[in-house]
Order: C-alpha cells, then sequence, then structure tokens
C-alpha cells in the first residue's frame, strides 16, 4: 500500500534564498538611512579657527596709506626761457623771500630791453623838443597878443578924443572916422589874437597830453621788458625749503619749464589713495587717525580731488590736534579713515569664511563643541577686524571662521580633538 511523503516546508535551498532577500533589504536599509541622514565631515579643531560673536563698539573705517606733505607747496617754472648761467643753491637749501636760486641768461631778451630803453630815450627827447618848440611859439603869441591890446590901447584913446573934438567941430568927419575905423580893426584884431591864443593853448595841451601817454606807455613797455630780464634771475617767492632742484649750469630752459619747487615749513599735511569704490563715501570733515611712537594721532579730510585714476582717488587730510615732532616730509603713515560713527553692535571677527559663503550663512558650534552646523546669517557693515551681524546670531555663540575651502555642501563638521 502506497503511503504519501510530506515535504519539507524550511529546505535549504528556500533558506539561502530568504536569507539572500534579506540580506540585499537590510543594504539597501542601510544606504537609505546613510543618504537620507545630513552630511557630516571630520574636521581637526587645531587645523580651524572659532571665534565668539560678541557685542562691542563697532566703527567703520578703512585702512589706507597716507604720505606726509607741506601744507603749501609753491612750484617754481622758468617766467622766461634761457641757458643756465649761475646756481646760487643747492637743492634743499632753506631760503628766505627774494633770495636768488638760479640766473638764467637770454641774449634776445636783453637786446631787447636794450632797443626799447633806446626808443624811450628818443621819445623823451622829442617830447622835449617839442615841449621846447611849444613854449616858444606860446611865448611868442603872448608877445603878439601884448602887441595887439597895447594898439587897441592906443587907438581907444585916439577914437575917444577925436570924438570929443569932432562933437566940438575941432576936427572934420574924415579925421574922426580914421580914429574910428583904426578902433575897430584893433577890436577885430584882438578877438582874433585872443581866438587863435586859446586856440594854441588847447592843441598844446592836447599834444602835451598825447605826448605823455605815448611815453607813459612806452615806458610801461620798458619797465615790463626790464621785468621780463629780471625774472631771468629766479627769487624765493616765500621762505621755504628748496627741493626738487632741476637745473644745471649751461642746461636749457623753456619758457615755463619746471625748475624746483619751494616747501613752506609752516606745517605739514597727509595725501592719501582712497579705492574709488568710497568715493561716494569720503566728504571732508571725516575723520581718520593713525599711530606713530605708540601716541594716536587724529586727522581731517580738507580737500577730496574726485579724479580718478588707476581706480583710486585722492584727499588732503590736516592734523587735528598734535602733531608729532619727528614727523619729516615723505614720510609714510598706515591710517584708519571713519566712515561712520562709533556705534554698540553685534560682532563676528573676519576670517576666509566670507570667501565661500559671502556672509550668507556659517557653521556654528553646538552647545557641546563637538559639532558645528550650517546657519542662515545676515551681515552689515565691517572693518579690517570686524562683521557687522544684523541676525542670525547672538552674543555668546561660536562660529568657525576660517576657511571653508575643503568643506564642500556639507551640513556638519564634527570636530575631533
Amino acid at each position: 500500500m502506497d503511503r504519501v511523503i510530506q515535504q519539507k516546508k524550511w529546505n535549504s535551498k528556500r533558506l539561502m534564498t530568504i536569507g539572500g532577500i534579506a540580506a540585499v533589504v537590510a543594504l539597501v536599509a542601510g544606504s537609505v538611512y546613510l543618504t537620507s541622514g545630513k552630511s557630516k565631515l571630520n574636521v581637526d579643531v587645531e587645523r580651524i579657527t572659532i571665534s565668539e560673536v560678541k557685542k562691542g563698539p563697532f566703527q567703520e573705517f578703512i585702512p589706507v596709506n597716507g604720505t606726509v606733505l607741506p601744507v603749501t607747496t609753491i612750484y617754481l617754472d622758468a617766467v622766461e626761457g634761457g641757458r643756465v648761467e649761475k646756481l646760487f643753491v643747492e637743492d634743499g637749501a632753506t631760503m628766505k623771500k627774494g633770495d636768488p636760486i638760479l640766473k638764467l641768461s637770454n641774449t634776445d631778451l636783453e637786446l631787447n630791453l636794450a632797443n626799447q630803453e633806446t626808443a624811450v630815450f628818443n621819445v623823451l627827447t622829442q617830447m622835449q623838443i617839442s615841449h621846447d618848440n611849444s613854449r616858444q611859439n606860446t611865448i611868442s603869441k603872448l608877445n603878439q597878443m601884448a602887441e595887439v591890446e597895447s594898439s587897441l590901447k592906443e587907438a581907444r584913446r585916439i577914437y575917444e578924443l577925436d570924438k570929443k573934438l569932432y562933437d566940438q567941430k575941432a576936427i572934420g568927419l574924415q579925421e574922426f572916422q580914421k580914429a574910428e575905423n583904426d578902433y575897430q580893426y584893433a577890436q577885430r584884431r584882438k578877438r582874433l589874437t585872443t581866438q587863435i591864443l586859446n586856440q594854441d593853448s588847447t592843441s598844446t595841451q592836447q599834444q602835451n597830453s598825447q605826448s605823455k601817454e605815448s611815453y607813459a606807455h612806452m615806458k610801461s613797455t620798458l619797465d615790463l621788458m626790464r621785468k621780463k630780464v629780471g625774472d631771468l634771475v629766479v627769487r624765493a617767492p616765500v621762505d621755504g625749503q628748496l627741493t626738487s632742484m632741476d637745473a644745471e649750469i649751461g642746461q636749457n630752459k623753456n619758457k615755463g619749464e619746471r625748475l624746483g619747487q619751494l616747501d613752506v615749513l609752516s606745517g605739514f599735511k597727509v595725501r592719501a589713495d582712497i579705492d574709488e569704490h568710497y568715493i561716494t563715501r569720503v566728504f571732508n570733515g571725516l575723520m581718520a587717525d593713525f599711530i606713530l611712537a605708540d601716541k594716536t594721532y587724529k586727522l581731517k579730510i580738507k580737500k577730496v580731488y574726485t579724479q580718478v585714476n588707476n581706480g583710486r582717488f585722492q584727499v588732503d587730510m590736516q592734523f587735528d590736534g598734535p602733531m608729532p615732532k619727528d614727523i619729516r616730509r615723505g614720510q609714510t603713515l598706515q591710517i584708519r579713515l571713519a566712515l561712520s560713527d562709533e556705534t554698540q553692535a553685534l560682532l563676528v571677527p573676519k576670517g576666509g569664511f566670507y570667501q565661500q559663503t559671502g556672509g550668507n550663512w556659517v557653521y556654528k558650534l553646538s552647545d557641546d563643541g563637538k559639532t558645528a552646523y550650517r546657519v542662515d546669517v545676515q551681515l552689515g557693515r565691517q572693518n579690517p577686524d570686524y562683521y557687522e551681524v544684523m541676525q542670525g546670531l547672538k552674543p555668546g555663540d561660536k562660529v568657525v571662521t576660517s576657511s571653508y575651502d575643503n568643506y564642500g555642501d556639507m551640513q556638519e563638521l564634527v570636530l575631533k580633538q
């Protein structure tokens, strides 16, 4: 009699199949678990910079380099061209106003001066001759007037006498009319002579006035020519120190060419170059300071040069308060130029992290200090030491401020001691 044989449910083949499936499921589940969490990176604490966020005084400023210059610099240019004939002083000499510096020679200019002097002398001589002639002519006319007046006086006497005699019938009509005619002629002659004398006087005055104007013009031209020749001797316009002297004996200098400069030693100013990025924020009155020999000195902008060259513009600063005693022309100063007033703000030290994040996020340390995770932040103003924190952090928070170059898109850093 046949018997039914029951098959085993858990044979070795089935167990292996189930085990393989379970292993695959476990692998997939582990992979999903690992990839679904935060990406982490182990970081050595000694190779990063951890800074604390704190509240404190903040002032926005930029570092600039300034050069010490005299308050006033007067440039010495050749007013007239010529050959350098003599040097009276050397570069660096201390000058008093009017002291000669150098002498130029210009034969053409000196010849023109001699010709102008001759022309003026000739005009003066001609004026003297004309004046003498006018005086002689006036004297002649005055003598003529005297004769006319004498003749008129005599004609009047005879006329008045003959009129009485004629009234008394002592003389005839013809003799009386002759006396009357002579008297009228003498009157007309007097009027004519007076008119001629007045015209001569007016003409003489006009001639003298024209001669004086001509002489004054030529004299003015002569004085100008003498001044031009006198300018061949270059003199110090004010008290100061001669610098940047550029002249050698025998050298030819053109009109307007730079010969040197004179620095007025009454004080100093500081000229600084600033990046054009700040041109809209820099104006007269902004304060700056620098440290020299462990002392802080203050400066104030007094002039802004708005012309931009090679991406930079210049400002002149004056000392606001005491000036260093040992400061020298040409000395370079490291200056902090304040762009805002000092205020209280939440601060985070500057570091390399900003280049990767643009100030939009940072790695903030956890409370136990074992990890650092990404948090969004907003940074505002800055100076060479700090960024101003607008939001995302609070006082006492610690953040990684060193470079994030090697962290990629990691969400969390595991800090290893």
